[in-house]
């Protein structure tokens, strides 16, 4: 049975809501994931670039005894070298935790906001988000 247009529109922000929240958890999960695998790439470029005299040229002891233009030249180009490997190993954890969590799952429909009596997802599966249901070990997923 339709919802009455107040009644509608207070569901349909409560809906919006909701996959915004878990919008902004799956972007948040992402941005930490992302920045502990990268960490090592991140680390490598910024001294590359800090210590090379073209770029910033810090007068840091270890810019003066260590490093020169020509190892701050190879740490920056070590440093996207392997920003593509750490890439792909970063979305792949992301992929599984996700599917692991099933934070995808987490989306409500919009007619859960037009129709009365559309229960959530997530009550339908056994909880919320369906993490409280057996893991399904019959999915698989290629990354």
């Amino acid at each position: 049975e339709p919802r009455s247009v107040w009644c509608c529109l207070a569901w349909t922000l409560v809906v919006v809501t909701m996959n915004s929240l878990v919008f902004f958890l799956n972007l948040l999960l992402l941005f930490v994931i992302f920045t502990i695998v990268l960490l090592p790439t991140i680390v490598v470029v910024y001294f590359g670039f800090q210590c090379h005299s073209q770029v910033l040229h810090s007068a840091a002891r270890y810019c003066k005894s260590i490093l020169d233009d020509n190892s701050s030249s190879a740490l920056i180009i070590l440093g996207f070298v392997i920003m593509s490997p750490l890439i792909v190993a970063a979305m792949a954890i992301y992929c599984s935790l996700a599917r692991r969590l099933r934070l995808f799952m987490c989306f409500q429909p919009y007619s859960r906001a037009v129709y009365k009596g559309v229960k959530w997802r997530w009550y339908e599966e056994g909880g919320l988000c369906g993490c409280a249901k057996g893991w399904n070990t019959q999915v698989k997923a290629w990354v």
